[in-house]
């Protein structure tokens, strides 16, 4: 088992392909499935036990989803997803992801790195990013570009890409004040198979959270997660 603590990247930095392995990406979000009990269930007992609120982020229509979400520090939030009764859910590898982790019993499910420019990040996987979007329940239109769900769907433990085109202050982080952070996750799989997929900046986009890796007893991806929240760290 390895335990990393990784330094923090400079997210205004901009490199070319040549120098991909400084490309900078940034921790964005954990994604939770929800369990047979359905979204309303599943995030009350998460906000008991970080002592927190969920807020309605909206359904995203090109997928059949729709998430609930918390904001932490650092510019990061958990969702938690549920599937819908939608033709896009059956088309859509995250909304199959969903469903299929909820049939499961719901729990961690991905995680998200973002990135300012896509260029490369679509050269190296090898196709284009998709558009996405969410209607927030003020009407705002979130909008972003996506890409790797299909190889995260293969291999849990594997991130996908998020690029947003929205301005700073919509991000989803930025719903709500939080004094919650994430500082930790167990990670069934290797750093290896994550450079491999997409090159050092996503290890480096862990940014000073302790990571364990242990070798996965089943599926990769990820085991817990622990939140420093003002009543203490709390594992989920």
């Amino acid at each position: 088992m390895t335990t990393s603590h990784l330094a923090l990247v400079d997210p205004g930095r901009r490199e070319t392909w040549a120098v991909w392995q400084e490309w900078p990406m940034h921790l964005d979000h954990l994604s939770y499935a929800a369990g047979p009990a359905g979204l309303d269930a599943t995030v009350a007992e998460l906000s008991a036990a970080l002592g927190a609120t969920f807020l309605d982020g909206g359904a995203h229509p090109r997928f059949g989803t729709r998430n609930m979400v918390l904001p932490l520090r650092n510019r990061q939030y958990v969702e938690v997803v549920e599937v819908l009764d939608h033709p896009a859910a059956d088309k859509a590898a995250f909304g199959q992801v969903v469903r299929q982790r909820s049939e499961a019993g719901g729990g961690w499910m991905a995680w998200c790195v973002s990135v300012d420019d896509m260029t490369e990040v679509e050269r190296r996987i090898g196709r284009h990013a998709v558009p996405g979007n969410r209607r927030r329940p003020d009407g705002f239109n979130l909008e972003w570009r996506q890409i790797g769900t299909s190889g995260m769907k293969a291999d849990p433990q594997l991130p996908y890409v998020t690029c947003w085109d929205v301005p700073p202050e919509e991000h989803p982080s930025q719903m709500a004040p939080s004094e919650i952070a994430l500082t930790a996750i167990e990670m069934a799989g290797s750093p290896h198979r994550l450079s491999d997929w997409l090159g050092e900046p996503a290890v480096d986009a862990l940014e000073e959270i302790a990571v364990e890796w242990v070798a996965p007893h089943g599926l990769p991806g990820i085991m817990s997660v622990s939140f420093e929240t003002p009543g203490g760290v709390v594992r989920v």
